[in-house]
């Protein structure tokens, strides 16, 4: 068994040797927490925490680390348009990130570090890089000297003389204007923290390199995070880990975005969709199945019809899962999910191509209850239980339980309701009234329920 991951610093598929035998380090770029998260946000959340679960079915002990970035510009700017505390707003957004993967079925982390928890290894890692002659201070602020380190920008594959670095406010006392900021000098009224070099607040990408070096090490396997971050975040995190003595990642992941009409979903083009309001109208199993079954190399093109789609097919395989369990009683996921799924999901996390055989193996279940072969339909079940576990898309796993409770007492008002109606229409066939038995069938199909007549007489479903 050997999986294989795309490693953007190779640009190729690389088989994954783990730095410590048996164990996996992940460190993923989490939430920036200006403001609530939209579907595109959550992707990243959701694609890592399938690699996440498949690590750990391969028999890895995973140590997954994801930050929250909570201090920026865009919370001060916020701070003082909402005349509100700017951990205030920091704290409430990071709650409805939480909430957001809670809802999608994504695992907690290992540990979810605050930057503004970390200004003490931040001051040393600046302290260490400045004795090294990477880092200077100027005019309060603290930046990075990107001729210092050679391998700057191969993670993105610039040249530096054409780079165009992008400057914040305040940034003065540069050597060289390609130059980032580690920390920024403090300004009236801005949160700060006491330093050698004055009161300031950190800058975007000391941060993660602080706390990647204090949860993971020197060195560690996995870093993850959208295509975006490629660069300057990540180029900036490898000059200053490296700089400083570390190997750091190992290994670079990058996740595609979710766009509308071929744009980056995001806040500034005012195309977002927030997942607490994208809950109200589609089931979370549903969202996750949606945002977590393509590729994750490959962009999202956000549409209702899309999500419909993903609904629909969705639907096919809890229609099964429903009809071996009315039929069988409860199953319970196999030990191991087929060889097809698991060569799959080896090579590059290819769930797309895992997805298929879950489909392939729904209607060879579907074929075995219409030949009424039970122990057939059951050991498929097992088969797709074992890996839609894998996925986070278990219907009946415990995690989705509490989400399906909330629906039993109306489904039960349904069912009764339902029930009545169709033992009028069964009477109707009784007297041969067909008419009226096909009306009422047309009548509840209309209604969004699907009448289906078996020998065990009709059984409905939403459609």
């Amino acid at each position: 068994m050997t999986i294989r991951l795309y490693d953007t610093s190779a640009r190729q598929i690389r088989d994954f040797s783990p730095l410590v035998p048996g164990c996996v380090s992940i460190y993923l770029c989490g939430a920036t927490v200006q403001a609530a998260p939209h579907i595109g946000h959550i992707r990243s959340g959701l694609n890592f925490d399938i690699m996440r679960r498949w690590f750990t079915y391969r028999g890895f002990d995973v140590t997954f680390v994801r930050n929250v970035t909570d201090i920026d510009d865009k919370i001060i700017a916020k701070a003082v348009d909402q005349g509100r505390p700017w951990w205030s707003i920091g704290y409430e957004n990071e709650c409805a990130f939480n909430a957001a993967y809670d809802a999608l079925g994504c695992l907690r982390p290992t540990v979810e570090p605050r930057a503004t928890g970390h200004v003490p290894e931040m001051i040393e890692m600046m302290r260490g890089l400045i004795e090294r002659g990477h880092a200077y201070a100027a005019d309060g602020n603290v930046y990075f000297d990107v001729r210092s380190f050679p391998g700057y920008l191969e993670l993105s594959n610039q040249e530096l003389d054409n780079l165009l670095q992008p400057s914040g406010e305040g940034e003065t006392g540069k050597r060289d204007p390609r130059d980032f900021a580690m920390w920024k000098a403090a300004k009236p009224g801005e949160p700060s923290w006491e330093t050698p070099w004055g009161r300031g607040r950190p800058g975007w990408h000391l941060e993660c390199s602080a706390m990647a070096h204090k949860y993971l090490g020197e060195d560690f396997d996995i870093h993850g995070g959208g295509l975006d971050l490629i660069f300057p975040h990540h180029e900036n995190e490898i000059a200053q880990a490296k700089a400083f003595g570390d190997g750091f990642a190992r290994y670079w992941a990058h996740n595609a975005w979710v766009t509308m009409s071929g744009e980056k979903m995001s806040k500034s083009l005012g195309n977002s969709v927030l997942v607490s309001e994208m809950v109200k109208h589609w089931r979370p199993i549903v969202l996750r199945y949606y945002l977590g079954t393509p590729h994750y190399r490959s962009m999202i093109e956000y549409s209702e019809e899309a999500l419909r789609e993903a609904e629909s097919a969705f639907a096919r395989i809890e229609g099964f899962i429903q009809r071996v369990v009315e039929k069988a009683g409860p199953v319970e996921p196999a030990g191991e999910v087929p060889p097809a799924f698991a060569e799959a999901m080896d090579d590059d996390l290819g769930v797309p191509q895992a997805l298929a055989v879950i489909h392939t193996t729904v209607r060879q279940g579907n074929s075995a209850l219409t030949a009424d072969d039970k122990d057939a339909a059951v050991a498929r079940l097992a088969e797709v239980r074992a890996m839609l576990g894998v996925l986070g898309l278990d219907p009946l796993d415990v995690r989705w339980a509490d989400a399906a409770g909330r629906g039993d007492d109306l489904h039960g008002v349904v069912d009764s309701l339902v029930r009545l109606v169709l033992e009028q229409r069964e009477a109707a066939r009784g007297r041969k009234d067909y008419a009226t038995a096909d009306a009422i069938r047309d009548q509840l199909q209309h209604s969004g329920l699907a009448i289906e007549d078996t020998p065990a007489g009709p059984r409905w479903s939403l459609s």
